[in-house]
């Protein structure tokens, strides 16, 4: 988890999928947060995850990714590879999952197992997922963009689970729709 510092900032935008959040601080965007179950738990997830930070206006970068996720969840494919990420506190191993999968264009997935064989860590499918299950810029970051073996969905830890991920991956063009899925 990135560091909080008194200069962290955090605001919430309206998506497609519903209300996200946004933290960020002057080395970068500190943590991406999907949609909670309404508009006050997905605020007090932020004030959790960032307990000093400020609420304000996004600007800058804050307001690129903003804008990125918005057109994202849209279904209009956005590449975020010009935004900073604050990764104090993140461990190296998750800083390269994350790098990696940055590089997974929307529509298209990749296994655990490939993320860790590209990651030259071949019996580290587990710790990828790992990594991504603690990912705090989803879906900047795409983890939902990585699936378990024989393309299955494995987990999602954002609120609605692997729904979630499904529908993030449908949004996409990744997959088509799933009957029910959202009955």
């Amino acid at each position: 988890m990135p560091t909080t510092t008194s200069n962290t900032f955090f605001s919430l935008f309206d998506t497609a999928i519903g209300l996200c959040g946004i933290a960020w601080s002057e080395a970068g965007i500190a943590g991406v947060q999907l949609p909670e179950a309404d508009a006050q738990q997905t605020r007090q997830r932020m004030l959790q995850r960032f307990p000093q930070a400020q609420e304000a206006a996004p600007a800058g970068q804050a307001l690129a990714a903003v804008e990125g996720v918005a057109a994202m969840l849209r279904g209009q494919p956005h590449d975020f590879s010009a935004l900073v990420l604050d990764m104090r506190g993140v461990p190296a191993f998750h800083q390269r999952v994350y790098a990696l999968a940055l590089g997974i264009a929307p529509g298209q997935t990749l296994t655990y197992g490939e993320m860790a064989a590209r990651l030259d860590e071949p019996g580290a499918a587990r710790a990828v997922g790992q990594a991504l299950g603690r990912n705090p810029f989803a879906p900047v970051v795409p983890c939902h963009r990585v699936l378990a073996a024989g393309d299955k969905p494995g987990g999602f830890s954002a609120n609605g689970g692997i729904r979630t991920k499904l529908r993030l991956l449908i949004i996409e063009g990744a997959m088509r729709g799933t009957p029910g899925l959202f009955d």
